[in-house]
């Protein structure tokens, strides 16, 4: 099943709602909608139907998927039963991120591109430390864009890069797992775009705290989800990048160091999994700006495909994002810095 998130306009304002999506019929299906009618059917009164419907399918998808299996029996359920019924058209739908997670975690794991980024940096060869144990860096959940969202170009940068990854959405919360055990934690794959503002990463990096405002200020999450049911395997999934419709890379997702299972269990070493969580797989080889030496411009229109989820597409904003305050530096207590 491919599931994704709607904003829906009421009279209480926008909504967020839950949707089945059929790509290849052209629509999707607000699922509250489509349970609650098929409540309805077998004589529950309509607040009551309702009332159900919002526990299934409540606007956080993280929530959702928290109920377990009940969920996606409920989604299964209610598109049986009134699907027609609770259909919008595809097009002109307003996307927002596919899941809300309560952690982001991006991992760096396909050695291609690693060796593809230090070649265009002249960092050397990647740590071998990545070939020990996974990495990954936490990124900030209050900036999540979905499909369509116009992504604003911070205005402290002049090298806004994006990378296509996959993004692992975990399905329940677990710790200290086995990568044989972790499987049955894994809900589904989307596409996922760690934007990247390249300047600002370099100096942020050299402090070795891990990124800040070089990741900080947008995440693409989208279009939808696929659930690990229709995409029993990872391995060997082809992706294509354009920009403003031309295509700048095709890349395919072979040779990760560590598999999605490996990845979640040494997550939730000493951790705990939360249902909702993204786990970025890292980018795909090519599927950087950087890797290519192409730069991106304010206006363009990236879109990321990844087989068997669909296409993430993204607007940059046409004037920069100006924030307004930046800090002074303050004086080196320590002598001449190295650098």
């Amino acid at each position: 099943m491919k599931l994704g998130r709607i904003s829906v306009p009421s009279p209480d304002g926008d909504q967020i709602r839950i949707v089945a999506v059929r790509p290849d019929e052209g629509r999707v299906i607000d699922l509250a909608r489509a349970y609650a009618l098929g409540r309805q059917a077998q004589y529950a009164t309509p607040d009551a139907a309702r009332r159900l419907a919002a526990a299934h399918f409540p606007s956080s998808m993280a929530a959702a998927i928290a109920a377990g299996s009940a969920f996606l029996d409920a989604a299964h359920w209610a598109v049986d039963q009134a699907a027609d019924d609770a259909s919008l058209p595809i097009d002109g739908l307003s996307w927002v991120a596919a899941v809300d997670p309560p952690v982001i975690r991006d991992g760096l794991t396909f050695p291609a591109h690693m060796k593809g980024f230090h070649d265009r940096v002249g960092g050397g060869l990647p740590n071998p430390q990545l070939f020990k144990t996974p990495g990954y860096f936490k990124g900030s959940t209050g900036v999540v864009y979905g499909h369509d969202e116009e992504i604003p170009y911070p205005s402290y940068s002049e090298y806004v890069d994006y990378e296509l990854e996959m993004g692992l959405i975990v399905g329940a919360a677990g710790s200290n797992l086995t990568p044989d055990g972790a499987r049955a934690h894994l809900f589904g794959v989307t596409i996922f775009n760690d934007f990247s503002a390249r300047d600002v990463q370099g100096y942020e990096m050299a402090m070795s705290m891990g990124p800040q405002k070089c990741k900080d200020y947008a995440y693409g999450i989208g279009p939808w989800i696929t659930t690990v049911d229709e995409l029993p395997s990872t391995d060997g999934l082809r992706g294509v990048v354009r920009v403003n419709g031309e295509v700048w890379s095709e890349t395919t997702a072979e040779g990760m160091i560590y598999t999605p299972e490996e990845m979640l269990a040494y997550v939730s070493i000493n951790d705990r999994l939360q249902p909702g969580d993204l786990i970025g797989s890292g980018t795909l080889p090519n599927g950087s700006g950087l890797e290519l030496d192409r730069r991106l411009s304010l206006g363009d229109v990236i879109e990321l495909e990844l087989e068997g989820v669909g296409v993430l597409r993204n607007r940059l904003s046409a004037e920069p994002d100006k924030a307004p305050w930046w800090p002074e530096p303050r004086p080196y207590p320590f002598g001449t810095p190295a650098n």
